[in-house]
């Protein structure tokens, strides 16, 4: 019979179309999953094709044949996919600062067996991924080395730092504007120092590095904190210093606590944040006690004189946790002196004082955006919120006081100028409000005057002949401007006639707009605008070589750690 009806049209999987009378349509077929028709000419082979295509996994367990049959495992990773999986290991070793000794763990075997799935797979050695290491830092270095060859002005930032093994090494990184108007940061070096920080020293490790990179003569600027020895160095170098804003700014903020009403309220904070933060149990209660007053479990924080708002952390979370800290300190045996009512009023008053600085500090610390221009319009802000008012207590006039007086003599030791032309130089303080106004138009004739310097010299060929030669000594000795020095002239107006923009927008989006209107200024804007207002990028750098240099590899050798420092650097934003 048909081969038993063509095995029960597949075993139930099709059935025989019913027509209207009620009979059976043996030529018409209707799928029992999908309901689709097909004509049936005693053969299977269309339904075994559609069963395949469109039902595999459901006719699977009824019709075992009929579905595809596939290799249980996949075949070894060939060489070309070994290479790839072994460079992106080396990769992710170097990008997240993991030891090298990961490949030898059995865990990481096991996960790169189920991810390759090739059960036969082993990591590659120690040996080899040392190897892929150095190969990616070549690479990635030439990278480096052709955006410098590319730009006309690099700014620097460096500092010191000791690590666990008690080893010194200065790192310096590279600041740029790129032909796109982009700003461009990444680290050149964290290289091990012998010598002594004398000024001398410390001078010719940086020309050392600018040497190796062979930007002697791109080097505009260089970023340093206020340390003697570096602003003695900065002398010697024939590069522009400048001094760290958010060094100078911390300074002031501890002068001026330290000349205020705030020192005996502080000295009792640090003294119930550590009851706290030295004893488990006393964490455990004060956690209970903000569960109980519907407050999120919040830790106390400890001030630190070498981190930067660490006071204003500490006193901030106080105040959030005043409520839980009395009622769980009230439950406790303790020999701690209380704040007064009257010095928790004080902390109110120093966090007003201190969160417009802390604002400051984060704002010049940035590196992915333009700050040295900020420098001047943030401490005018500044000054503009110490100013003293008829509601301050004693103690607050006595912070003000000191603060102004502070600050205005430290940025006496910044590079002012440097400062007031790259203020110019941004389309959105170009008012130059930040500026005193006696001193505006001082800075505009500066930059005319840059402008003169950095215009080319006209030569005089032969086809001008004798006559205009001597035509233009005349005018060279003549006391009225020439055409150069009136173009000049008319560059600035240019400039200055543009309307300023918002805050919020970036300037050197605003160059890469206007820079065919501006083509003598967008070059000093280049120069200018790429310099970093403080060395918080040094010290992110060195942050990445705290995670490197641990513990476990104290000993890693100093050209490694130069390495390993680097290429967490340049290979973040991938």
């Amino acid at each position: 019979m048909e081969k038993q009806e063509q095995d029960g049209l597949l075993d139930g999987e099709f059935k025989y179309k019913k027509n209207i009378d009620g009979t059976i349509n043996k030529r018409v077929v209707i799928c029992t999953h999908c309901s689709k028709e097909f004509q049936f000419h005693r053969s299977n082979s269309t339904l075994k094709y559609h069963l395949n295509a469109k039902h595999a996994f459901v006719g699977a367990a009824a019709s075992p044949g009929l579905r595809q049959t596939t290799l249980s495992e996949r075949r070894p990773l060939g060489k070309s996919s070994l290479d790839k999986l072994t460079d992106n290991i080396a990769k992710r070793i170097a990008k997240d600062c993991r030891p090298l000794s990961i490949v030898e763990d059995k865990g990481f075997a096991d996960v790169l067996k189920v991810a390759s799935q090739d059960a036969s797979y082993k990591p590659p050695a120690r040996s080899t991924i040392t190897i892929r290491i150095h190969e990616l830092y070549e690479t990635e270095k030439k990278k480096k080395e052709e955006a410098l060859v590319h730009t006309e002005c690099v700014a620097l930032t460096g500092d010191h730092w000791t690590s666990l093994s008690n080893d010194n090494y200065l790192g310096v990184t590279a600041h740029l504007i790129t032909e796109a108007w982009g700003l461009t940061s990444f680290a050149l070096t964290i290289m091990k120092t012998e010598e002594r920080h004398f000024a001398e020293a410390c001078a010719e490790q940086f020309q050392t590095v600018a040497r190796r990179w062979r930007i002697e003569e791109k080097v505009t600027t260089v970023g340093t904190d206020s340390a003697r020895n570096m602003i003695a160095a900065a002398r010697i170098m024939p590069f522009n210093h400048m001094p760290c804003t958010a060094h100078i700014l911390q300074r002031c903020i501890t002068v001026s606590l330290a000349d205020s009403g705030f020192v005996t309220a502080l000295a009792k904070c640090r003294k119930i944040v550590g009851h706290f933060k030295h004893s488990p149990a006393n964490t455990a209660e004060l956690n209970a006690e903000q569960v109980s007053l519907g407050r999120k479990q919040e830790p106390l924080a400890q001030d630190v004189p070498t981190r930067w708002n660490s006071t204003l952390e500490m006193v901030k979370r106080l105040i959030r946790n005043q409520t839980a800290v009395t009622a769980t300190l009230d439950k406790q045996k303790h020999k701690l002196v209380l704040l007064t009512p009257p010095e928790w009023d004080k902390l109110q008053r120093l966090e007003t004082l201190l969160e417009p600085c802390r604002y400051v500090t984060e704002l010049l610390g940035g590196e992915a955006y333009v700050s040295c221009s900020v420098v001047l319009p943030a401490f005018c802000h500044l000054r503009r919120v110490m100013e003293v008012t008829d509601e301050d207590p004693a103690y607050v006039v006595r912070f003000k006081e000191k603060f102004k007086e502070d600050l205005a003599s430290r940025q006496e030791h910044t590079n002012y100028a440097w400062l007031q032309i790259a203020t110019a130089l941004d389309p959105r303080f170009k008012d130059l409000r930040s500026v005193p106004k006696t001193d505006r138009e001082a800075v505009w004739t500066t930059l005319a005057g840059m402008l003169h310097e950095d215009s080319p010299r006209r030569s005089h060929t032969a086809e001008e002949g004798p006559a205009k030669k001597r035509l233009s000594l005349l005018q060279m000795d003549s006391d009225s401007e020439s055409e150069e020095e009136v173009q000049q002239d008319r560059a600035i107006q240019r400039y200055r006639a543009e309307p300023c923009t918002a805050l919020e927008d970036c300037p050197l989006q605003w160059w890469a707009a206007h820079a065919g209107a501006h083509s003598q200024l967008a070059r000093l804007a280049r120069r200018y605008l790429a310099t970093p207002a403080s060395t918080v990028p040094c010290e992110r750098l060195f942050s990445v070589a705290g995670h490197i240099v641990n513990k476990k590899r104290s000993a890693l050798h100093s050209e490694n750690v130069d390495k390993l420092v680097c290429l967490s650097n340049w290979l973040k934003d991938e």
